[in-house]
This record gives structure tokens, C-alpha cells and sequence, in this order.
């Protein structure tokens, strides 16, 4: 009776070791692989599984989430021999698990391999100053020589960035000597430049200030000369008015008369301006007789009258 209650004690435990062994949960996002007497049978998707306990074995669990690989730094050559160091971040997930199992023993080593071996290569081909320009390129080109070779393996490459590029101190140095020459070199330029503009709008400036004072000195030269011409006219315009005038009224009754009186009052005066300025030298003959000078003033008149008569008047 003890024996058997021993036997079911122990059958009973070999039940629920044989049922805890039968029964696979897997979780969201991960792939088990399930190998059955060391040969392939089938790979687990994310749910319950029951599988023969001690028959079938799960050889490797995969991740289909997308994994972040620190690739180590190492030392690279530039085309322009200077050795830099060079770190990375390669990000890449599991499309293939079955490809992942026995495709390659550690896909991740070969990962990290293939990447810095990749990285030398193209770094190898540029300069070291175009290396800090074409990282996207960089970047691209890595990327794709890792996707061709991780194909076979089950594994997709996503993204690779370069996280670090560290030259030589003397290096540094001269890049940064380098740098400081660039950005004084282009502070001179702008400022000569600046200072050309200046000149210029200065020169600019004077040109049209001086157009405009020639301008304003020609407008003002038009506008005395208009103004003198105007002045011109006008007295010419008057003093032929007035000249009409005396012919009109020495053509009129007492006309002449009044003539006479007006030259012999114009002779008394400048006469007495004669006799009064002392540096005055030259006396007329007939000073002593004004009526021969009025007379022979009237004669003149007279002469120019008749001049002026059309010939078609008697």
C-alpha cells in the first residue's frame, strides 16, 4: 500500500513536470524556434503552444523588435593618410528568424564586423574634411553594403549613423588655425566690401548733389536771363510808348511849342550841370544863345519827322 501511494506520488509529479514542459507561452513581438530530436520543426509565434516535453527543445528565441548595436570605435586611415577615430550606431531588426538561426552562429558579431570593416573601406576614400561633410553618404553607402551581406542571414539594417569622427590633436589644431584664417578671411572680405558699398553711395551721393546744384544753377541762370529780357522788353516797350506819345502830341495844336519849351528847359539843366562840375573843360560856341540851339534842336526833330512820313502822304 506504501509503494503504491509512492508510485502515485511520483507519477503525479511527473504529470505536471509533463505538463508544465508541454505548455509554451511566447510573447508579443518575439519568435521561438522549436527543434524536434535536434532537427527543425517549426518556429512559435507570439501565443500559447503545446509541445512534446523532452521530445522538442526550443533552440533560439528571437526579437522582431528593432535593435539599437553600439558599434565600437576604431581607427580609420583618410584618403589623405590621417588616422581619426570613428564610432557608430547601426540599428537593424530580425525579418527571418529561421535565416537568423541557422544562417549564421551570431548574426550580432557579424553585424558589428561587417560595419567596421565596411566603415574603413569608406572612409578610406575621401578626405578627412569631406569625411565631416558626407556623413549622409557615408551613412548610405555602410548601410547598403551591410543590408546586401545580412540578407542571407535573416537580418534587415535600417539605419546607420556616424556618432563621433575624432582627428589627431595636431590635426585639430591645424583645422582650427585653418578655420580661424576662413573666418577672418571672410570678415575682411565683408568689410571691404562694405566699405566699397560705402564709397560708392557716397560717390553716388556727390554725383547727383552736384547734377542737381548745376541743374538749379542753370534753372536759376534761365530764369535771371528771362527775367533781364523781360526788363528789357518792358523798357523798350515803354520808352516806345513814350515816343509815341511826344509824336502824337507834337503832331497836335501847340505841340511844337511845348517842345521847344521842353528842350530849352533840358538845356538850362544840363548846362548848369556842366557849369557846375569843375573838371568840365568843353563849353559849347553858342552857349550865350539858346534859341540857336533850340532851333537847331526843332530842326532835327523835324528832319526825323518827315523821314518817318510814308511817301504815299503829301
Amino acid at each position: 500500500m506504501g509503494d503504491l501511494s509512492v508510485f502515485a506520488i511520483v507519477l503525479l509529479v511527473f504529470a505536471a513536470v509533463f505538463v508544465f514542459k508541454a505548455i509554451r507561452i511566447v510573447p508579443q513581438q518575439e519568435v521561438w524556434i522549436l527543434e524536434r530530436l535536434g532537427k527543425f520543426q517549426s518556429s512559435l509565434q507570439a501565443g500559447l503552444h503545446f509541445v512534446i516535453p523532452f521530445v522538442d527543445v526550443i533552440r533560439y528565441r528571437h526579437s522582431l523588435k528593432e535593435i539599437v548595436l553600439d558599434i565600437p570605435a576604431q581607427v580609420c586611415i583618410t584618403r589623405d593618410n590621417v588616422s581619426v577615430g570613428i564610432d557608430g550606431v547601426l540599428f537593424f531588426r530580425v525579418v527571418d528568424p529561421i535565416k537568423a538561426s541557422y544562417g549564421i552562429s551570431d548574426y550580432i558579431q557579424a553585424v558589428v564586423q561587417l560595419a567596421q570593416t565596411t566603415l574603413r573601406s569608406e572612409i578610406g576614400k575621401i578626405d578627412l574634411d569631406r569625411s565631416f561633410e558626407e556623413r549622409d553618404k557615408i551613412n548610405a553607402a555602410v548601410i547598403m553594403a551591410i543590408d546586401q551581406a545580412t540578407e542571407p542571414w535573416g537580418v534587415k539594417v535600417l539605419r546607420y549613423e556616424l556618432k563621433s569622427i575624432q582627428p589627431p590633436k595636431d590635426v585639430l589644431d591645424a583645422m582650427e588655425k585653418q578655420m580661424r584664417a576662413e573666418r577672418e578671411k571672410r570678415a575682411n572680405i565683408l568689410t571691404s566690401e562694405a566699405d566699397r558699398d560705402s564709397k560708392i553711395n557716397r560717390a553716388e551721393g556727390l554725383k547727383q548733389e552736384t547734377i542737381k546744384g548745376s541743374e538749379a544753377d542753370k534753372q536759376k541762370q534761365i530764369n535771371e536771363a528771362e527775367g533781364k529780357a523781360q526788363a528789357i522788353l518792358a523798357v523798350a516797350n515803354a520808352t516806345a510808348e513814350g515816343l509815341r506819345q511826344v509824336a502824337s502830341a507834337m503832331n497836335g495844336p501847340g505841340g511844337e511849342a511845348a517842345a521847344k519849351l521842353k528842350i530849352a528847359e533840358e538845356y538850362v539843366k544840363q548846362f548848369g550841370q556842366v557849369a557846375y562840375d569843375a573838371r568840365a573843360i568843353i563849353v559849347p560856341a553858342n552857349v550865350g544863345d539858346p534859341t540857336s540851339v533850340i532851333s537847331t534842336a526843332m530842326a532835327v526833330m523835324e528832319g526825323v519827322r518827315l523821314n518817318e512820313t510814308p511817301k504815299g502822304r503829301a
